[in-house]
């Protein structure tokens, strides 16, 4: 899969951390931990990814990793 940065976050409001991809716009995560966080946001990359696959998309090509 390609790395995308990944921004992992508590939110105080939701109580949750939070998990953004800035590259991939509107893709985002949550979870009650850090690792879950992550391992949700990697679903949610997979999904953005796979629409925009299936519209026809232009797709970003990443660029690193960054854990928080």
């Amino acid at each position: 899969m390609t790395k995308y940065e990944l921004i992992i976050y508590w939110s105080e409001e939701d109580q949750l951390f939070v998990a953004e991809i800035p590259e991939l716009p509107g893709c985002a995560a949550h979870g009650a931990t850090q690792q879950e966080a992550l391992t949700n946001a990697q679903d949610a990359i997979r999904l953005w990814i796979d629409t925009a696959k299936e519209f026809g998309d232009p797709q970003p090509k990443g660029r690193r990793l960054i854990l928080a």
